[in-house]
C-alpha cells in the first residue's frame, strides 16, 4: 500500500521540531528530546504545540483543531513507535503493549486524503484524523519490508531513529550536519592527539 502522507523536502528543523528520520512516523519520538537523560525535553507540551508539529510535519497546511484527548493520543503513539523501533532487532515483551496501542490507534477514522489542482494530495481532517493517518502508516512502516531500514543513529548521545534509504544500506548518523559531523570532529581530535601526544588543543 503507497504511502497516504504527503513527500517533504528535507528540512531537519521546522519550527523547533527536529525532522531526520525520512518518516514522519519515525520523527514523532523525536519530539522527546534526550528522553534517556536525566532531564528530558519535552516538545509537545499542549495541544497548540500537536497542531503545530502536524502542520510542520507537513501533514496539515494550516493548525488543525486538536485536544488535550488528541494529544494524549500523540504521546501514546510517540511512544509505541519508539518501543517498536527499539525492538526491532532484539525480542522484548514489551513491543506487545506498543503494538497494541498502535493498532488500538489506528482502528478510528483517518484524515481524507484530497487530489489538489496542483498535484500534490491534502489530507482533510481534525488532529485526530491526522494521528490515525500516522498510525496506520506505522503499521504500514513496521509490518514491511522497509522495517528492515530502520536504524538508530550510532551517536552514544543520540537517540533518533531514520529510516536508511541510502543505496549501500550503511546510513549511520540521523544526520550529517549534526551527529555525524561531531563524530568527524571527535575522529580528527584523536587522530590529531595520536600523531602528537602531550600536544594539547588550542
Amino acid at each position: 500500500m503507497r504511502s497516504q502522507l504527503p513527500l517533504l523536502e528535507i528540512d531537519e528543523e521546522r519550527d523547533g521540531f527536529r525532522f531526520r528520520g525520512g518518516s514522519n512516523v519515525i520523527d514523532l519520538p523525536a519530539t522527546l528530546q534526550a528522553r534517556l537523560s536525566a532531564s528530558p525535553r519535552e516538545l509537545l507540551n499542549s495541544s497548540k504545540d500537536l497542531s503545530r508539529w502536524l502542520v510542520a510535519a507537513g501533514l496539515a497546511e494550516h493548525p488543525p483543531r486538536a485536544t488535550l484527548e488528541d494529544l494524549t493520543n500523540a504521546h501514546a503513539l510517540r511512544e509505541a513507535i519508539f518501543v517498536l523501533a527499539s525492538c526491532l532487532r532484539r525480542d522484548d515483551v514489551s513491543s506487545t503493549g506498543a503494538r497494541a496501542t498502535l493498532n488500538r490507534l489506528a482502528a478510528d477514522s483517518p484524515a481524507t486524503p484530497s487530489l489538489q489542482a496542483n498535484g500534490t494530495v491534502r489530507l482533510v481532517g481534525n488532529a485526530r484524523a491526522l494521528l490515525v493517518t500516522l498510525a496506520r502508516e506505522a503499521v504500514h512502516l513496521f509490518g514491511s519490508a522497509e522495517a528492515g531500514r530502520i536504524r538508530q543513529c550510532e551517536s552514544s548521545t543520540c537517540t533518533l531513529f531514520f529510516v536508511d534509504t541510502s543505496r549501500k544500506g550503511d546510513r549511520r548518523w540521523c544526520s550529517m550536519s549534526a551527529c555525524g559531523n561531531k563524530a568527524k570532529v571527535a575522529r580528527f581530535r584523536s587522530r590529531r592527539q595520536t600523531l602528537s601526544p602531550g600536544v594539547d588543543e588550542p
